[in-house]
């Protein structure tokens, strides 16, 4: 008897975020108008600076996994006319091998301090759905395992960055001195999906206990970028 093959491009179903939200598993997306300027931060589970910026996603972490906490802060920006300007959001990301094969976890926890129709719109842009810069995560992001508004508090003093998500997420980074120490080391020019530039840093005091997650990442990778994020194209 002949045995059906699976669908091997078939994602399970997975809880929504909330009853706004569509589901990124079904890969649905509505391109609308939406841009964002500010700084991206994160801190992983790799031992070395992270292997996925020069590979572009192809090489696997340093320890076959990545784990992570991310921290964007939005210094101008706008969703269908809302303006994001001043709000924080932090992401738990648990990605299980190399960043381009996808099958990624992720929690969003957006700044208490934004208006409805701004927390539906990061949560739009960060799921894929509203199109453009971040549009990939349609297909990279296979779970969304929660979002929620929460006090998300970042600081950006010299070379040091830090996060705070009450007792969910507490990280600090600080840039790698270059020979020059007005200029951090860093990569430059480069095709990377957050943006052309890339600080590399080390954390400091980094921890996650959320969704029974227990990660620290004291001494380990960590990256800061510029971004300049756009909508629908």
């Amino acid at each position: 008897m002949a045995t059906k093959r699976p669908d091997a491009d078939r994602l399970p179903i997975s809880q929504r975020i909330d009853q706004r939200m569509p589901n990124p598993k079904r890969r649905k997306s509505t391109p609308t108008e939406w841009a964002i300027k500010g700084e991206l931060f994160l801190n992983c589970s790799c031992t070395v600076f992270c292997p996925c910026v020069v590979s572009l996603g192809a090489h696997p972490p340093t320890e076959g996994h990545c784990h992570a906490w991310m921290a964007i802060a939005i210094d101008e920006g706008h969703y269908e006319g809302e303006d994001l300007g001043g709000l924080n959001v932090g992401l738990l990301v648990d990605i299980p091998g190399r960043m381009g094969e996808g099958n990624w976890k992720v929690a969003a926890y957006v700044d208490e301090r934004a208006s409805q129709k701004a927390y539906n719109g990061i949560l739009q842009i960060f799921s894929g759905a509203a199109g453009g810069t971040t549009g990939l995560f349609t297909m990279l992001v296979s779970e969304i395992i929660g979002a929620e508004k929460a006090p998300v508090e970042i600081v950006r003093d010299g070379n040091r960055r830090s996060i705070m998500i009450g007792r969910k997420i507490q990280g600090e980074i600080e840039m790698l001195t270059g020979l020059n120490p007005e200029h951090p080391v860093m990569v430059s020019n480069s095709k990377y999906w957050m943006g052309p530039d890339i600080i590399a840093a080390k954390g400091l005091k980094s921890r996650v206990r959320d969704y029974g997650r227990i990660w620290d990442f004291n001494g380990m990778s960590a990256e800061i970028c510029p971004i300049d994020w756009k909508g629908p194209k």
